[in-house]
C-alpha cells in the first residue's frame, strides 16, 4: 500500500529546515505533505510564500475544509489547529496543546487516526517536546518515523524528545529524510516500512536506540 500523506513538524530554526526539505523534493513529488511550524499568531502569509519560492511543488496554506491533493505541500495557518480526515482538512480554535496552536501533536494525532499505517511523520529541528507523542501514535499504527539528527539540528530538543518517545524511529539528516521521502513517493511506498533495509536512514548508524536519544 502506498503512503497517502506525510506530515512535518518543527519549531525553532524551522523555516531553514522547511526550506531544504521543500527545496529537495522534485516536481514529481506526489504524497500530499503537512507542514507544521510553530509561529506567532498574527503571523502572515510569508512562510508559504518563502517556500513557494523555493520548490516547484505548489504551496497551500491550509483553509477549512480544503481538499488534501496530491503534489501539494500544505502548511498549517498560524493560530488554528490542523487536523487530517481522509481526503480534507479541518483547523480549530480549541485551546493550545503545550503551549503550540498549531499543534504538532494534534495534527499527527488526526493524520495517525485517519490515514493509519498510511501516514509518515517527521519530526525536524525545535525547541520544546510538542510532536512526540503524535510520532508515536503514528508509529504504533503502522506508519513510519522519521527524525532529524539532533546532531545536525538547529535546536535538538525537539528531534531528542521524539527519539525518547519512539526509540525506534529512523534518524538522519534532512537531505537523507528528503531521499527517503523521494524514494517512498516513486516507489509507492513500498519499502519496508520499519525494516532495516539497504538505505542510509536504516543503517545502525542512523537508527536512534534508547542509548543515544
Amino acid at each position: 500500500m502506498a503512503y497517502s500523506i506525510v506530515v512535518v513538524g518543527t519549531s525553532w530554526g524551522g523555516l531553514n529546515a522547511l526550506r531544504e526539505l521543500a527545496g529537495a523534493l522534485p516536481a514529481d513529488f506526489r504524497i500530499p505533505t503537512v507542514l507544521v511550524q510553530h509561529r506567532h499568531r498574527q503571523s502572515d502569509h510569508l512562510l508559504s510564500t518563502f517556500l513557494q519560492e523555493r520548490t516547484t511543488l505548489e504551496v497551500a496554506e491550509v483553509e477549512d475544509k480544503m481538499p488534501i491533493e496530491p503534489g501539494t505541500l500544505y502548511v498549517a495557518p498560524a493560530d488554528y489547529h490542523l487536523l487530517v480526515d481522509r481526503g480534507f482538512f479541518t483547523l480549530s480554535t480549541d485551546p493550545p496543546v503545550r503551549y503550540s496552536r498549531p499543534s504538532i501533536d494534534v495534527t499527527f494525532q488526526s493524520a495517525a487516526d485517519a490515514y493509519a499505517a498510511g501516514t509518515i511523520g517527521v519530526i525536524l529541528t525545535g525547541a520544546n517536546s510538542d510532536g512526540s507523542r503524535g510520532l508515536r501514535r503514528i508509529f504504533d499504527r503502522g506508519g513510519l518515523a522519521l527524525v532529524q539528527d539532533p546532531a545536525t539540528a538547529e535546536s535538538p530538543t525537539m528531534p531528542t524528545a521524539a527519539i525518547r518517545c519512539v526509540p525506534s524511529a529512523q534518524v538522519a539528516t534532512i537531505a537523507t529524510i528528503s531521499a527517503k521521502l523521494v524514494e517512498l513517493s516513486a516507489d509507492g511506498g513500498s519499502a519496508a516500512r520499519h525494516g532495516r533495509g539497504d538505505h542510509p536512514l536504516n543503517s545502525p548508524a542512523h537508527v536512534a536506540g534508547p542509548g543515544n536519544a
